[in-house]
């Protein structure tokens, strides 16, 4: 028997990793990329794309075949792993949320006027209230859907009044005038590092589509969030090569919001505040939820009640926003330690997708396992020589 399609549900959690992604980071880098590579970051968005589809289908078909969160299948692979893969992304998916509400207070100030600090509390108030509600679940998938429709809308306006060259964008993405792997392994660890990769594929499990029989709508999910992901990318990677390809500088301490304010004047700097709004936010929603996803395989006290603990973490993520700012240091060090996560998870699931006793007959494709083990040796690669430099700098 099919299990019965909820097309809610589906698009819950496909935009909750799409939202997720869209933070104040990924608006940031999309821009500054697009104004050093010029129409040649076409290339870097079309490559990280393939890669993000490639690891999303691995680890929700995993998730969902197990019927285990991913530190549970962690565990099953090797005992102890998956408390550590929960520590690593729980801190990390803390110092990323202080980011988030500095980021959200940011677009309220932009909007309001009102003070940062007061605009941080705000928003963190909002995403509270999602989860003050018992059944929280299709009311973050809504909201979730709401934000990411409201952002694809305004960034397409913006991408449209800057009239962009798309031709030549288009020329470049598949035939780059230079070729930038830094880019490439930002944006692959920015869209499915972290907690990101797990957001989607935890909420199916919640939401009770799960098993083998559910294949074909956990890989619609997938492709459907990296799919939002990537368009709203795209999209702003057009407004900013409008923008620089007819010499507009931008500023240098908030790129975005001169791409939107060189577009649109005044109206398009509070479309920005909206924007950066309604990333920060959902990206708040989206590490709260899933970090406490892999809090509960740690702590299993801590399913019952769940919300409770999610609020929590809000909270926490707020207070150190409210009273010591954005830790730069610490968010460095997140970043690269989210980088590093990539591939140890993915290794870790790509290892279980091929053991019976943890997918009983689930056969893995074996393409999206040589495509998986490429990724896993690309970006560790890559992550240890940011750590390095990292260690280097702080031992300098």
């Amino acid at each position: 028997m099919k299990p019965v399609r909820n097309w809610g549900v589906l698009l819950g959690a496909a935009f909750l990793m799409a939202t997720s992604a869209v933070g104040p980071g990924f608006l940031t880098q999309t821009t500054v990329f697009t104004q050093s590579l010029g129409a040649s970051f076409g290339f870097v968005i079309l490559t990280s794309i393939i890669i993000d589809i490639g690891v999303q289908l691995t680890i929700w078909r995993v998730i969902a075949v197990s019927e285990m969160r991913a530190p549970d299948i962690a565990d099953k692979v090797l005992p102890g792993l998956g408390g550590f893969i929960s520590v690593l992304i729980v801190l990390g998916g803390l110092a990323f949320n202080i980011g988030n509400v500095g980021g959200a207070g940011l677009g309220l100030e932009v909007l309001t006027g009102l003070p940062v600090t007061l605009c941080a509390v705000l928003a963190a108030g909002l995403s509270v209230a999602v989860f003050l509600v018992r059944e929280a679940g299709p009311v973050m998938d809504r909201f979730a859907q709401l934000m990411g429709l409201v952002m694809i809308l305004i960034i397409l306006y913006v991408a449209f009044t800057t009239h962009p060259p798309v031709a030549e964008a288009a020329l470049r993405t598949v035939a780059p005038a230079t070729i930038d792997f830094v880019s490439i392994v930002t944006l692959v660890g920015g869209t499915v590092g972290g907690y990101i990769t797990f957001s989607g594929g935890h909420r199916l499990l919640d939401a009770g589509v799960k098993g083998p029989a559910a294949l074909p709508q956990v890989t619609q999910s997938a492709v459907m969030g990296v799919s939002v992901a990537s368009l709203i990318r795209v999209l702003l990677f057009l407004a900013t090569l409008g923008v620089v390809s007819k010499g507009l500088a931008l500023d240098a301490a908030n790129p975005p919001a001169s791409v939107f304010q060189q577009a649109a004047g005044q109206l398009g700097y509070k479309l920005f505040g909206v924007v950066m709004f309604a990333a920060a936010v959902t990206s708040i929603i989206g590490s709260a939820y899933t970090s406490i996803s892999f809090l509960k395989s740690l702590v299993p006290s801590v399913a019952s009640p769940e919300n409770r603990y999610i609020i929590g973490f809000i909270v926490v993520s707020t207070l150190v926003f409210v009273t010591v700012g954005k830790p730069v240091r610490l968010l460095v060090w997140a970043g690269a330690i989210n980088g590093f996560i990539l591939p140890i998870t993915l290794g870790t699931l790509l290892v279980a997708a091929f053991r019976k006793e943890i997918v009983g007959s689930y056969r893995h494709p074996l393409w999206l396992g040589v495509f998986g083990l490429l990724v896993v040796l690309v970006m560790a690669y890559m992550s240890g020589s940011v750590l390095l430099d990292q260690l280097r700098g702080l031992l300098g």
